[in-house]
């Protein structure tokens, strides 16, 4: 049975500051999930909230059909795994050493490094095209590799739910293709439920199955892409004109910015 992840009245801040207020989010499982909005929206806060990183204030964030605040921490990691955005890795740790890291919530005092804690890393390894990376450090890596090996740890949990805040920042296009097209085959694969973070709205168009767009403290939107996002959603959420189409490869909607830039065609004859 998959992990069901929720939100009720879920309100979220730091000090006297309210950060989200009352919000009631469901997360579609087996289905790609992302959040969107702007700087500071509080779409990491969210995310960190339903991996237990954060208390509500009120409200609260209900895993399989529990509040996860009242869920032992062992148990909520052999549900969900974290991938915090810009993760450090300590100097000179190799990939395998990093991705065995995965395992702890599996770990128990005085047990031993198990048959199925090995095949759990390998497999990890296996599904991220990593196996030929285990032996280097981890410093070593590409931008894209170096996340690749950081989803593996969090494959080694062996959860039904993997949320990632903001995976393909700092990467290049081709990396942050490669990251998100990994996450894609690992929920059309093997049905896992993955919630992410993305900057980038026609990225997260084209993989996300479902969007939850925030602003002004809640959600302003959720759904399918198809379904919500337009231009009225991009100027409240974004406040930014735009149009939006159809990705001519893909079908789904895609958003062209205005503003200044540099045109070769002539507007006044598309007028006409």
């Amino acid at each position: 049975m998959q992990t069901t992840l929720a939100t009720k009245e879920l309100t979220l801040g730091y000090g006297e500051d309210i950060i989200l207020d009352d919000l009631n989010i469901e997360i579609p499982k087996g289905e790609i999930t992302v959040f969107i909005g702007g700087n500071g929206c509080g779409k990491s806060t969210l995310l960190r909230s339903m991996a237990r990183l954060l208390r509500p204030k009120e409200g609260g964030v209900i895993l399989d059909g529990e509040d996860i605040a009242k869920t032992a921490t062992k148990e909520v990691a052999k549900k969900l795994a974290i991938l915090p955005q810009g993760p450090v890795t300590p100097e000179g740790l190799t990939v395998f050493e990093l991705v065995k890291q995965g395992r702890h919530p599996y770990r128990k005092l005085l047990k031993q490094w198990s048959k199925e804690d090995d095949e759990a890393v390998m497999s990890a390894l296996k599904a991220t095209n990593m196996l030929d990376f285990q032996n280097r450090s981890v410093d070593s890596l590409s931008g894209g590799q170096r996340q690749r090996a950081w989803i593996a740890m969090t494959l080694a949990q062996e959860t039904d739910t993997i949320l990632l805040d903001e995976p393909t920042t700092y990467l290049d296009m081709t990396h942050q293709i490669e990251v998100l097209d990994l996450l894609f085959e690992l929920n059309e694969r093997d049905g896992r439920t993955v919630v992410m973070v993305l900057h980038d709205l026609n990225l997260a168009c084209r993989y996300a199955h479902h969007i939850v767009a925030i602003q002004n403290k809640q959600v302003y939107a959720q759904g399918r892409p198809e379904h919500i996002i337009n231009c009225n959603l991009v100027h409240d959420v974004f406040e930014m004109k735009c149009d939006v189409t159809y990705d001519p490869m893909f079908g789904t909607p895609m958003c062209i910015p205005h503003g200044k830039g540099r045109c070769i065609i002539d507007t006044n004859s598309m007028a006409n």
